[in-house]
């Protein structure tokens, strides 16, 4: 049901939804906003919020309103400073649309949760000054579109980073589900036909991760050889229809510019070979660490531009200090990218985790920075960081319910049958045909396949 919020004085235009002047707060005489729920699920919600400045130049704003139901929260925001105190939540403008001059907007938005009901708030201010304008509420039952149906690549075609989101043709925020490969170096055989017709079919993943080592009798050992088994790895995600992020698997040494010139001429290569499919993310540097985030910053800089030479569309995905944490593994937090980010368009920031190892602050850590960066994990496991030892199910299970949440996309390590804790399959299981049934998952494996293979909730409309 949509409803108009109140008029404030006699005279108002509902047309224009002009707002009356009620005492002036830092110059914000006038302001119009339009609320709309955008998506509703089981206990959350994705709203938009655009804010028109009807009065006065406004140079620094904040938004505030009363969230009506004691059980709602905002999760995550974007293209403002979010925070909430009980039911008032505030938005305060960031760098790029701090000043607003008569007639000018913001469009922000926010996911948010609720416990109880959902009703939409009846009222906002714009520096304390009461905006009109429109809500829509949202519906007794949560809206569903029309099941999706074929591929994750046929249904949401070349995907883009929208705020802090990844989001499909249809500029909707979307959740890539999906498993990595082990190095391919030394599980090659773990991809063949009926693996990945598993992984597409059975797993229902949307996402195969190729891991290509630099190091470690990888990629600088035949690069043309290297580049190729890549090409083809994408090319069989293609047509299955899912999506193939290009690892560049830099590890040891952990400094990303050791390898810069082996990562502009790969890149140079495969982001030419592969520039019209849909399906092709680009990660650049894997785990980035013993290296400053300036370090790490000035080779994504310097190899992002080759990948938009030849690319210029695709997601290209950052590796953060601290092998992927963010800086949190150095002792650091999220505000070194936050205040310093990457000086590129259409990219998002890796943060790896191992459940076993790496659990409320590091879980702590993504929940602030997914309102702020646009995050993939594109690599975690279910134990511990060297990735052995035992399945740790519930900090697994957490970790997995926060990323659904957030609607952060994650590859689990690995796809393979190494003799490890991380790997999905026992020992051996690639030398057979069988890569879905019970008896040749491990329990990471049985945890991982039954999170993934769910039905995906891509929207199109």
């Amino acid at each position: 049901m949509k409803r108009l919020l109140a008029l404030l004085a006699t005279g108002a235009s509902v047309v224009g939804l002009t707002a009356l002047a009620g005492p002036p707060a830092q110059a914000a005489t006038g302001c119009s906003v339009e609320y709309t729920v955008t998506s509703q699920w089981s206990g959350g919600f994705q709203a938009g919020v655009k804010v028109t400045n009807l009065g006065d130049p406004v140079s620094g704003w904040t938004l505030g309103f009363t969230m009506p139901d004691t059980g709602q929260k905002v999760v995550q925001g974007w293209n403002a400073t979010w925070s909430q105190s009980g039911s008032a939540v505030t938005a305060g403008g960031v760098d790029w649309n701090r000043t607003l001059s008569t007639g000018a907007s913001a469009d922000l938005g926010f996911v948010g949760s609720f416990t109880g009901s959902n009703p939409a708030p009846a009222s906002f201010a714009l520096n304390g000054v009461t905006c009109t304008g429109s809500v829509t509420d949202p519906p007794t039952d949560p809206p569903t579109d029309p099941p999706a149906t074929g591929t994750p690549v046929a249904v949401n075609g070349q995907l883009h980073v929208c705020g802090v989101h990844l989001c499909n043709q249809y500029d909707r925020p979307v959740q890539l589900r999906g498993m990595s490969t082990h190095g391919i170096q030394w599980f090659g055989q773990c991809y063949g036909d009926e693996a990945l017709d598993a992984l597409a079919d059975d797993w229902k993943s949307d996402l195969l991760r190729v891991a290509m080592y630099v190091q470690e009798d990888g990629y600088e050992t035949d690069p043309e050889g290297f580049t190729g088994q890549v090409n083809a790895l994408v090319d069989e995600a293609e047509a299955r229809g899912m999506y193939a992020v290009i690892d560049f698997h830099t590890l040891t040494p952990g400094d990303p510019n050791y390898n810069l010139d082996r990562a502009k001429t790969f890149f140079a290569s495969v982001a030419a070979r592969n520039a019209d499919k849909k399906n092709v993310i680009y990660e650049i540097a894997n785990e980035p660490n013993g290296v400053s985030w300036a370090a790490v910053k000035n080779y994504a800089e310097q190899v992002i531009p080759v990948i938009r030479a030849a690319d210029p569309d695709a997601v290209v995905i950052v590796g953060t200090r601290g092998w992927s944490s963010l800086g949190v593994s150095d002792g650091s937090n999220e505000s070194e990218v936050v205040d310093n980010p990457v000086n590129a368009a259409n990219i998002m920031y890796a943060f790896h985790f191992y459940a076993a190892s790496h659990k409320d602050a590091y879980r702590s850590t993504v929940s602030r920075a997914a309102a702020k960066l646009p995050l993939f994990v594109s690599e975690f496991g279910t134990v511990s960081a060297t990735g052995g030892g035992a399945l740790d199910r519930a900090s697994s299970t957490a970790w997995l319910d926060l990323l659904d949440q957030l609607k952060i996309g994650y590859a689990n390590w690995t796809y393979s049958d190494a003799d490890e804790g991380s790997a999905a399959f026992r020992p051996g299981t690639c030398n057979g045909t069988d890569y879905s049934g019970s008896g040749v998952l491990t329990e990471s494996g049985a945890l991982v396949k039954s999170r993934i293979s769910t039905p995906d909730d891509f929207p199109t409309s």
